[in-house]
């Protein structure tokens, strides 16, 4: 047997687990954190990052070949989280209009008066 022919092992030039999108991983957690959060408007942010995010992610995809399901579904939570918060944004709005003239209540029970006066036909 030879002792020049001993097998090396294979070297690795990147870690194990790095040839993966982390993009896409960052698209998927803000949009579903957006999505949440939508409700009370910060989701709206988090889903504008999610969605630049979500974009870079998938041309990287593109590229590579890895991460294209990740970065699409980051694009569709983070589609969905502006969407909601522009939504409740909207909502906010026609009710803060609709309800104006109520919110010198001497107090809560004047105000639910208020609000229902405004709301019925």
């Amino acid at each position: 047997m030879n002792t020049q022919e001993i097998e090396t092992p294979p070297h690795h030039t990147t870690p194990p687990g790095a040839d993966g999108n982390g993009l896409a991983v960052a698209a998927v957690l803000l949009g579903v954190i957006g999505w949440i959060t939508s409700v009370v408007l910060i989701g709206g942010l988090l889903g504008v990052i999610g969605l630049v995010l979500g974009v870079v992610a998938l041309r990287k995809a593109g590229r590579t070949g890895t991460g294209r399901g990740m970065s699409v579904t980051g694009l569709v939570t983070s589609c969905l989280a502006i969407v909601v918060s522009v939504l409740v944004a909207v909502f906010m709005t026609w009710y803060a209009n609709k309800t104006q003239q109520c919110y010198d209540p001497g107090s809560f029970r004047q105000y639910r008066q208020c609000v229902h006066q405004q709301f019925a036909p």
